[in-house]
């Protein structure tokens, strides 16, 4: 270890084709007038209803962006690309912990795979407004289900994957969900985690959760409650999962997701984003902080349990309609660099 840093000085070809050139002068300008820096970066995207206000400072500190407006944050992260080349190009690439088992899923896939979910979400009573709590491992059905919850307007509350029983509790009694999806394990350093069992335990007197949702990831044996317990592999082969789901025009300013704070230093808090300004903001940072293109591949190393793994695996890499890459367990397993 030394206290050298090693400082990148891209070359002008680098610049002259990045989205900022001009780092300074756009700073100043988005300083100038930042209620018209974020309109126009707002108007990248699409809506189905215009916002009366840009920004409404009338409750402060409780502001609220672009009220009067209507949009979903899976219209632009989905199915905007559906009438594009886009559409073929691949979403995600995933990895499995053992790096031999690898699963591909272009944005026409990706829709496919998420309107299945919303379609099982749908026959379960999920509706507008309800919240899902999703206890899931680094996988391509974390994806699905988080969309799958926007799409309908329902509220996904990710739980880090390698929460106890008792703290998962926590988070699906405060946000009173109905549904809870796990899977039967996750993989970490070679290890199954046991995810159903803690599920079990978090659920037992939980007095809202009326249906567990159980994916097929690492075939360990489980024990299934009939009357709340379901394989989300048998659901996907009958009829209520099949067909088109419509993407649900919310109002900009309802909830999109939960994520609770650690409780690092009290009870866990949590903390709501929304639709409209959480899908501007996260474009926008990996559109002009990163230089993302669609042509790129992205691979943001964080987990969906934490805001970062949320915003820069999920939503904003598909809102710039790049490729986002996710492996699954412990980046340096089975030996460190199996990262390149």
């Amino acid at each position: 270890m030394t206290d050298q840093q090693d400082v990148f000085e891209p070359d002008q070809s680098i610049i002259d084709n990045s989205w900022v050139s001009d780092w300074k002068a756009l700073e100043e300008k988005a300083k100038a007038d930042p209620v018209a820096y974020w309109e126009e970066r707002a108007r990248e995207l699409e809506w189905s209803k215009p916002w009366d206000k840009v920004l409404d400072r009338s409750d402060t500190p409780f502001f609220k962006w672009f009220t009067g407006a209507s949009t979903n944050i899976v219209t632009n992260a989905v199915d905007r690309h559906l009438d594009t080349a886009r559409r073929n190009k691949l979403a995600l690439i995933w990895v499995g912990e053992d790096t031999d088992e690898v699963r591909t899923f272009s944005y026409f896939a990706l829709n496919r795979e998420v309107e299945q979910m919303a379609n099982i979400l749908l026959s379960m009573g999920v509706r507008k407004g309800d919240v899902v709590t999703i206890y899931l491992p680094r996988m391509p059905e974390i994806f699905f289900a988080m969309l799958a919850c926007a799409k309908i307007g329902a509220v996904h509350s990710v739980v880090f994957a390698g929460y106890s029983s008792e703290a998962l509790n926590q988070r699906i009694d405060g946000s009173e969900s109905k549904v809870v999806i796990t899977a039967d394990g996750s993989w970490i350093n070679g290890k199954v985690f046991p995810m159903k069992q803690i599920v079990d335990d978090a659920v037992k007197f939980s007095p809202t959760v009326e249906n567990v949702i159980v994916v097929r990831n690492t075939k360990s044996d489980v024990a299934l409650d009939s009357t709340r317990d379901h394989w989300y592999h048998e659901l996907c082969k009958l009829p209520i999962a099949k067909g088109k789901c419509q993407t649900v025009q919310v109002d900009a300013e309802d909830p999109l997701f939960i994520l609770y704070t650690s409780g690092s230093t009290g009870k866990p808090k949590a903390i709501v984003h929304t639709h409209g300004g959480y899908q501007v903001g996260t474009y926008t940072t990996l559109k002009q902080c990163f230089d993302i293109k669609e042509e790129d591949r992205w691979w943001c190393t964080a987990d969906p349990g934490w805001i970062t793994g949320t915003s820069y695996v999920i939503y904003a890499p598909l809102l710039r309609g790049a490729t986002t890459f996710m492996a699954e367990g412990s980046p340096v397993f089975p030996y460190p660099d199996v990262w390149w």
